[in-house]
């Protein structure tokens, strides 16, 4: 189906189109979510413009997702969906901007397309254009992957305050290692998928910038591109650095789970050393030999338990001492 938004006094009134041959030529956006094939062409006979097939967008090529067609302009971007749930995801999706018409592609529901149509629902200029409506999706677009960022930053800090808790707050063994692991790596996987639709975004927005040097834009929105521009870069500099705290996170928490596993075998070790004299002590006496004495002794059995505590405390005693325990 697809959507088709005309300006009107104060906002940008929302139809869904179900009579194809009924698009009204004042349509500003055009917004195409799962479309057909006789969708298709009905939007590319009033916009005329080819409208690309869900192959066409997967292409990772640059000359592929942006490009010049017909007097149109062609920019795919991998946007974020799904980022609140634990399995977030990217989809691509096609901007077309031609004749000051701008026609959307998609095949999911990335949260900044309803955003900006809430937005542009409640007011709007009444002279909006399709590049108006593009720099509207575009920063809607930035600011959700910033969310995004500031929540995993936070989410991140968490997860390491639960690592390096003090060693007072530690419940040994209740303590869910597993759990912090599958966090860490859901974190390093969001991380990374915001960073990939950050590049993707910020070409888009180079070539948009490239291409408006010979388009009438006003001053404002040239201005909003390069803010736009230092946005992404910085943006993109912070998913590196939460990439890189995340892989440092990863390496403490595998450094801890280490030495939980050291200390649960040194504590093994321990035992065996403390009780290998007391199991000498009680396997020579279990010998079946004739000629013993310490058989026939009244205080042998007292003397041979004694024996073997003494075997089990000197060990033990001598490692409390070397600081091994």
């Amino acid at each position: 189906m697809f959507s088709v938004f005309v300006p009107s006094e104060s906002s940008l009134k929302k139809a869904v189109v179900e009579d194809l041959s009924a698009l009204p030529e004042t349509a500003v956006w055009i917004d195409l979510f799962n479309p057909t094939s006789v969708e298709d062409k009905a939007v590319e006979r009033l916009a005329g413009i080819a409208i690309p097939t869900r192959e066409d967008m997967q292409e990772i090529e640059i000359s592929s997702r942006l490009y010049i067609e017909n007097g149109a302009r062609y920019m795919t971007a991998t946007l974020m969906c799904q980022s609140d749930t634990d399995m977030p995801r990217t989809t691509a999706v096609t901007f077309i901007l031609g004749d000051h018409r701008l026609v959307t592609v998609r095949y999911d529901q990335p949260k900044p397309f309803s955003l900006v149509e809430a937005k542009l629902a409640r007011t709007c200029t009444p002279a909006i254009t399709g590049e108006m409506v593009l720099m509207e999706l575009l920063d809607a677009v930035i600011d959700r992957c910033a969310d995004i960022l500031e929540r995993c930053g936070a989410e991140i800090d968490q997860v390491s305050h639960d690592i390096f808790e003090p060693e007072s707050e530690r419940h040994g063994h209740a303590k869910q290692y597993s759990q912090i692991l599958i966090a860490i790596g859901r974190k390093g996987d969001l991380t990374s998928k915001v960073r990939e639709s950050l590049v993707s975004i910020g070409r888009l927005v180079t070539f948009l910038s490239a291409v408006v040097e010979g388009v009438k834009w006003s001053k404002d929105m040239r201005e909003q591109l390069k803010t736009m521009q230092r946005d992404v870069a910085s943006l993109t500099d912070h998913a590196s650095y939460l990439s890189n705290k995340i892989t440092f996170v990863l390496d403490a928490m595998l450094g801890v789970v280490n030495l939980e596993q050291n200390n649960i075998i040194k504590l093994f070790s321990v035992m065996a050393v403390v009780l290998m004299p007391p199991t000498l002590i009680a396997s020579i006496y279990g010998m079946n030999f004739k000629v013993m004495p310490e058989l026939e002794w009244v205080h042998g059995y007292p003397m041979a338990l004694v024996m073997m505590l003494i075997a089990a405390i000197v060990p033990y005693w001598i490692f409390k001492f070397k600081k091994w325990l």
